[in-house]
């Protein structure tokens, strides 16, 4: 005849059988509630999340976008003074010595570097030999013509020499 094997943890000594002995000094729920979750009202507010410092990549790019809109309104100002916004009776400095592209920009005609005055604005695109004949219809004692075009707005100034 055979005994049937012993019933609970062979190794706990003392321990009545079928009980957990890990759960000794364990507070049982109460009834109702699961074990191991607060009772009701029992929450702590949360603590106060630290503050997120600013990462590389976004202060990278904060960078970018200052340095792009500073071009941007630069270029603008900039280009308030460019030969497109010039109108009859203004005067203009030529900022290149280059002869395909002088850089005109409108200036004070009490500024030193007045150097020309506009005498006609003709708005279209003119060739060469169509833009001196056209200045000679518009302004008699024009000395030089400017043309330009391709930048949405094509245009032609008669233009002399400016007396101080």
């Amino acid at each position: 005849m055979t005994t049937p094997p012993p019933q609970g943890n062979p190794f706990a000594q003392g321990q009545p059988q079928g009980q957990n002995p890990f759960a000794q000094g364990q507070p049982q729920a109460p009834h109702g509630q699961q074990p191991g979750f607060p009772q009701q009202g029992a929450y702590a507010p949360a603590p106060a999340q630290p503050r997120r410092k600013l990462s590389f990549k976004t202060i990278k790019n904060i960078v970018i976008v200052i340095a792009v809109a500073t071009a941007a309104i630069g270029g603008f100002i900039a280009s308030r003074d460019d030969a497109n916004t010039a109108a009859v009776g203004d005067c203009m400095h030529r900022g290149s010595s280059d002869d395909n592209n002088p850089d005109l920009e409108v200036v004070d005609c009490t500024d030193s570097k007045a150097e020309y005055v506009v005498l006609a604005k003709v708005e279209g695109s003119y060739s060469a030999l169509t833009a001196e004949s056209k200045c000679a219809e518009e302004a008699k004692d024009f000395q030089y013509s400017y043309t330009e075009s391709g930048d949405g707005s094509d245009f032609l100034l008669c233009l002399k020499d400016y007396k101080k």
